[in-house]
C-alpha cells in the first residue's frame, strides 16, 4: 500500500480516479449517490484550485483504493462554509474535510485512521486553524433502503475526538439511486478542537 499526499492542482493527474471512487463508495448507504463523473471533476475542481489543500491517496499497485481530502474552509464554496456564517464562527479558523472514501475490501486495515491523523497533522502545520470540521448526511431510522445491521459512523468518528453539531446543519441536493430528479438532503456537521 502506497499514501501520496498531494497538494492543489498536483491531483489533476487523479481526479478521474477520484470521480470513480467517490461514485463507488457513495452509492452506498447513507448516501445512495448517483453521481456523474462531470459532477465530480467539477466538485474536486474546488480542491485543486486551493493551493492549501490537501489529498491523501491510497494506492494498492498503482490503483486509487482510497482517499481523502481537506482545505481551508475559507476556500470552500459559500454553500459549505454558511452554516458556520450565520453562527458566528469564522471560517478562517477551521480546517474542513471534504470526505473519506475507501473501497470496502481495504476497511478495517486502518486507513480510515490514518486519513484522519494525516488532515489533522496538516491542519496543525498549515497553521492559523483552532477547528477541523466535517459534515454527513442524516437520514431517517426508518429510510427504505437503510441495510439490515447499519452501523452509523459516530462512534468512529467519536473515538477521533469529534463532536456532534445539529446547530450546523445545511442541505446538499443530489440524485438517490433509483430517483429521475436531485433532492434535498439534510446535512450536519462535526467539530474537533485543534488544540484541546
Amino acid at each position: 500500500m502506497d499514501i501520496h499526499l498531494l497538494h492543489g492542482s498536483a491531483i489533476e493527474p487523479f481526479i478521474t480516479d477520484l470521480a470513480r471512487l467517490r461514485i463507488e463508495v457513495f452509492r452506498e448507504f447513507p448516501y445512495l449517490y448517483d453521481g456523474t463523473a462531470e459532477y465530480e471533476a467539477n466538485y474536486l475542481s474546488t480542491y485543486a484550485r486551493s493551493a492549501r489543500s490537501l489529498f491523501v491517496l491510497a494506492l494498492d499497485g498503482g490503483q486509487v483504493v482510497g482517499a481523502s481530502t481537506g482545505l481551508p474552509m475559507a476556500d470552500e464554496t459559500d454553500e459549505f462554509k454558511r452554516p458556520f456564517l450565520e453562527r458566528g464562527w469564522d471560517p478562517q479558523r477551521i480546517f474542513y474535510f471534504g470526505e473519506s472514501v475507501l473501497l470496502p475490501a481495504y476497511r478495517g486495515s486502518g486507513l480510515g485512521v490514518l486519513f484522519f491523523v494525516e488532515r489533522e497533522g496538516y491542519a496543525r502545520r498549515l497553521g492559523g486553524f483552532d477547528w477541523c470540521a466535517f459534515c454527513a448526511v442524516e437520514r431517517p431510522a426508518d429510510h427504505p433502503h437503510r441495510p439490515a445491521g447499519y452501523q452509523p459512523l459516530n462512534t468512529f468518528w467519536e473515538k477521533r475526538g469529534y463532536r456532534h453539531h445539529p446547530e450546523l446543519r445545511t442541505e446538499y441536493h443530489w440524485r438517490d439511486l433509483g430517483d429521475a430528479e436531485e433532492s434535498a438532503k439534510p446535512m450536519s456537521f462535526w467539530l474537533k478542537e485543534l488544540n484541546a
